[in-house]
């Protein structure tokens, strides 16, 4: 990467670099490389059986937490091209976001994070960036990954005061008040814009959303009038497709026509004016980002907590909170490197130790495991 970028994108030769020193590749830029080493992780490969909306064994076609990454770095990509910033970083940010998500997304991280209520807490976020720091054991020199700087701190997305303090170098921007660099944000909208689509899709294939129930949503029904005209005869199947894609290309065209407005008007001369800026410069326009967030609070009301979900929810946090307390009660029910390590330490360690354990289930993993211990 070089003199094609905008000068408030993040530069390789601007960074503060790796947490432990290495020599440069011979064929690669620093961000490329931490792509790589994200692909090539156990924790991103074990997001092929974890849980995005529905579980595992609910069915092959549903996206998994891999699949929505990967569409997550698609978006990604696209908007740092159009905007002149750095792709292969907010590429490797969008594919590593989700690499210390629980088993059974976010009823599991919900569940996880009560189990540990009296020992720190757990929030996937933080967990994504512990698992590229220290727990990925790949490298002779250095424990995790040792990702460049600006690659972590996308990943830490969003963090407590007490956490940040914690963190250093990552942590600083929260104490702060700073914003990340321009990949980290086009990262964190590009999530939301992700799932918030493609969850549309694996809810209308489940059943539990109808065209009907969609129509009452503008973004959607804008689109849904675009194409029923084009193609009065199209089967539901056909449709629901044709409709997403040009959902997701609405509201893309305008996140960077909204954030090219935004950096013409902030005129940044670099990454740390982009981080003084007091506020986000990756965003949608108004209009769309109400749009938006009224399509998120359908999805809330009519699909994570349709009753079909919400049983399915109920069982799964079983299943989590059996394994935590098991664990806590002898932790040699776990593999001998976790039980040799809980058994080194107390309290709030121990906890911490068996909460890695369990994040790193995938779904299939973790109903194994119950049934283990519950026969």
């Amino acid at each position: 990467m070089g003199t094609s970028l905008a000068p408030y994108a993040a530069h390789e030769l601007h960074s503060r670099g790796r947490r432990y020193a290495e020599p440069p590749s011979t064929y690669r830029g620093e961000y490329q490389r931490d792509r790589d080493r994200i692909i090539h992780s156990t924790a991103f490969r074990r997001l092929v059986y974890k849980t995005q909306v529905f579980v595992n064994h609910e069915g092959d076609l549903y996206r998994t937490r891999l699949t929505h990454s990967l569409e997550v770095s698609q978006i990604g990509r696209t908007v740092a091209v159009a905007l002149h910033l750095n792709e292969p970083l907010a590429e490797a940010i969008c594919l590593a976001h989700d690499l210390g998500h629980t088993p059974f997304g976010h009823a599991g991280q919900d569940k996880l994070n009560a189990c540990m209520r009296d020992y720190g807490g757990f929030e996937h976020n933080l967990q994504s960036l512990r698992v590229v720091d220290e727990l990925e054991t790949r490298y002779a020199d250095f424990a995790g990954l040792n990702l460049m700087f600006e690659t972590r701190e996308g990943i830490l997305k969003h963090c407590s005061v007490r956490n940040a303090r914690k963190l250093g170098d990552v942590g600083e921007r929260f104490l702060e008040r700073k914003q990340p660099g321009l990949e980290a944000q086009i990262a964190n909208v590009a999530d939301a814009i992700a799932y918030n689509n493609h969850d549309i899709d694996d809810g209308f294939r489940a059943g539990l959303l109808s065209l009907e129930q969609l129509g009452q949503q503008p973004l959607f029904a804008s689109r849904h009038d675009e194409v029923r005209g084009l193609y009065p005869d199209l089967d539901d199947r056909r449709l629901i497709y044709e409709i997403i894609r040009r959902m997701i290309g609405t509201v893309v065209s305008d996140l960077i026509e909204e954030t090219r407005r935004n950096l013409d008007a902030a005129s940044p001369g670099s990454i740390d004016d982009v981080r003084d800026a007091g506020k986000p410069l990756v965003s949608m326009s108004e209009a769309t980002y109400e749009q938006h967030a009224s399509l998120k609070k359908f999805l809330y009301k009519n699909l994570y907590h349709h009753e079909q979900k919400l049983e399915m929810t109920r069982k799964v946090q079983a299943i989590v909170e059996d394994l935590f307390t098991a664990y806590m009660e002898d932790a040699n029910r776990m593999p001998a490197e976790f039980a040799t390590m809980a058994d080194s330490v107390e309290g709030a360690d121990r906890a911490r130790v068996i909460a890695d354990y369990i994040a790193g289930m995938t779904d299939r993993y973790a109903i194994a495991a119950h049934e283990s211990i519950t026969g």
